[in-house]
């Protein structure tokens, strides 16, 4: 969860949340932080925590970096799993299972990062890292930061193409009232930078905000960036 869903949650229901990652191929089975430590979290204000994704379960190995050897900590690259709850393997598909699973290990394709104390925090899918001007951006950061504004409803970020920089970070944003007219759109701009200088650098910091009435999303709720790409060319 976004760190600002899980605190408007919290307050709705109280201390009913825990963090809980997997996937497919090690479905709810990588990570796990508990109703005890996310309240915690979130009494203490700890925002770094709130967004972890908690620690290894029982029995299973996360590693961040290469199958042959683990970046420090605080380093963000791929996560690496393995463990018995890890797939033997796609159906049918020995090339597909032999990438994802080499060195013996899950390349799950999420990138993150370890704390001195085994939290996991996911940054991005690594097929949504924006690269701009050689600097790496996650798209997460950077909606973190935007969903901070009260006047967001949600929020999506990818890159888009640029002729000097390579790639620009462009946010698709829904507001909470509706759709602004150019006039409050450009004012809005401005409190959504504002926002995004007080979090993130500079760099980071969206070039373009469109505005749109709702996010393109399947039929499981996650947003389809893809589609989103699209869109803002």
């Amino acid at each position: 969860m976004y760190v600002e869903d899980c605190k408007a949650a919290f307050a709705a229901i109280g201390p009913r949340l825990a963090q809980i990652y997997g996937q497919g191929e090690s479905p709810m089975t990588i990570t796990a932080m508990d109703r005890a430590l996310l309240a915690d979290a979130l009494a203490q204000g700890d925002d770094a925590r709130i967004a972890s994704v908690g620690v290894a379960q029982t029995g299973i190995e996360v590693r961040i970096g290469g199958a042959e050897a683990a970046l420090a900590t605080g380093e963000v690259g791929e996560v690496l799993v393995r463990g018995p709850t890890v797939m033997r393997g796609y159906w049918r598909n020995p090339a597909a299972t032999a990438a994802t699973l080499a060195g013996g290990w899950l390349h799950t394709g999420d990138l993150g990062a370890l704390d001195a104390d085994g939290f996991l925090t996911l940054k991005d899918r690594s097929k949504d890292l924006i690269i701009s001007g050689g600097s790496n951006i996650y798209p997460r950061e950077v909606e973190e930061a935007l969903l901070a504004h009260p006047g967001v409803a949600e929020v999506a970020v990818v890159g888009r193409r640029h002729a000097e920089w390579g790639e620009e970070v462009v946010a698709c944003v829904v507001p909470r009232m509706p759709l602004p007219d150019a006039a409050a759109a450009r004012a809005l701009e401005a409190t959504l930078d504002a926002v995004c200088l007080e979090r993130i650098a500079r760099f980071k910091r969206p070039k373009t905000y469109v505005f749109v009435a709702e996010l393109p999303k399947n039929n499981t709720g996650k947003v389809l960036k893809t589609e989103l790409r699209d869109i803002v060319g």
